[in-house]
């Protein structure tokens, strides 16, 4: 495993987050990293005092190199939140030159740079620009990098409508810088996020912040799922990986007494999931608990979990994974009261079943089609 970056005469040790789910393909660092910083050490002298916002900064890579000036790490995820923690530990860097801002809250205002990994999730991007318009000024310098192939013209053209003139670098390792002008003449445009669309199983009106799986309608897999939810009367459930939040807010709804804990590592999904439940059962709030949290790491030890529903990612950024699920599964296993059930749906192709029967005993299978299985595991 490569966890040393070795780079323009600076050594760091990275690793992804979790450390003990990192795969020994993968590393903490990529060549937009590298071509960002190289950008930076050629036009800017000493960074010391240097006011810069970091957007996306995956693992920390940047937010470490650059750990002399005062960093401000902008990000939807909490586990990118709490890697870039573990490398400034790791390294012994000073922890007080970083301060963490969740994607929804304001930016700092007049940064002497803007850094942005462009994100996978175009609409992200389009509701970090939206962000920005309001807080660069005219000497902010303005630089973002990715891979080459996810660049596109419809990406430059946010950076156009929302931000200024725009070019990029010429590709090198299969990346690409992007650098923007402010243009401080331009009409500031409002926000087309959240995003607002009616679910056709219950009469519900869903919000969709621009980080949200399935932001214009449900995703197959929480259909079938919404349709073999347990019987959840007086208990007390996680709506793990929540997302927008519609499996907690059908189970509010159907079964009485039961009270609902939404939890996601995203911060825009954990706050579209409070949206949804305001706005659609105003009068069950108090059945409502709201946590951002990397799996279940983050609840407390003393809650009492009846039931664990979920529809597990098997993604993390770019990268096929199903260390996200192993870690669910696994989390569930702990916080579940005994004969708690966790119960989920997943790709039939996925080996959900193998690491169930390790970690449960064993499973049933409650529904399957073509493409999914729903699988329920007691513990």
């Amino acid at each position: 495993m490569n966890t040393s970056f070795n780079f323009l005469g600076k050594s760091l040790q990275l690793y992804r987050y979790p450390k003990r789910f990192t795969h020994p393909s993968w590393q903490a660092w990529d060549a937009a990293d590298e071509l960002i910083l190289d950008h930076i050490q050629q036009n800017q002298d000493n960074i010391d005092q240097t006011n810069i916002v970091i957007l996306n900064d995956d693992f920390g890579a940047l937010s470490c190199w650059l750990h002399d000036a005062n960093i401000h790490h902008v990000s939807d995820s909490l586990v990118s939140q709490m890697a870039c923690k573990q490398n400034i530990s790791l390294n012994n860097l000073d922890n007080t030159q970083i301060t963490y801002i969740d994607s929804l809250a304001q930016m700092p205002q007049q940064p002497d740079w803007v850094i942005i990994k462009i994100p996978k999730t175009l609409a992200l991007l389009e509701h970090q620009l939206i962000q920005l318009q309001s807080v660069v000024s005219a000497k902010t310098k303005i630089v973002a990098a990715a891979k080459a192939k996810m660049i596109q013209k419809s990406t430059l053209s946010l950076f156009e409508k929302y931000l200024g003139k725009t070019h990029t670098s010429l590709a090198k390792k299969k990346a690409r810088l992007v650098f923007c002008e402010p243009n401080l003449g331009l009409q500031q445009k409002p926000s087309p996020y959240p995003t607002v669309w009616k679910m056709d199983q219950e009469p519900f009106t869903i919000n969709n912040h621009a980080n949200v799986f399935a932001r214009q309608q449900i995703d197959i897999g929480a259909r079938l799922l919404i349709d073999n939810l347990p019987d959840c009367t007086a208990k007390t459930v996680v709506d793990l990986g929540c997302g927008n939040g519609v499996l907690g807010l059908c189970i509010l709804k159907r079964y009485d007494n039961a009270e609902v804990i939404f939890i996601d590592e995203s911060y825009m999904a954990v706050a579209s999931a409070k949206l949804n439940v305001q706005n659609n059962l105003p009068t069950q709030m108090h059945r409502a608990r709201f946590i951002v949290s990397n799996c279940l790491e983050q609840l407390e030890n003393q809650t009492q979990i009846d039931m664990v529903i979920c529809n597990p990612p098997f993604h993390q950024l770019n990268t096929i994974t199903d260390h996200i699920a192993t870690q669910m599964f696994e989390d569930a296993h702990l916080k579940l009261k005994k004969g708690g059930e966790l119960r989920i749906i997943g790709n039939r192709h996925l080996e959900y079943p193998q690491k169930l029967k390790r970690l449960f005993g064993g499973y049933n299978v409650i529904s399957s089609d073509k493409k999914f299985s729903i699988l329920s595991s007691l513990k």
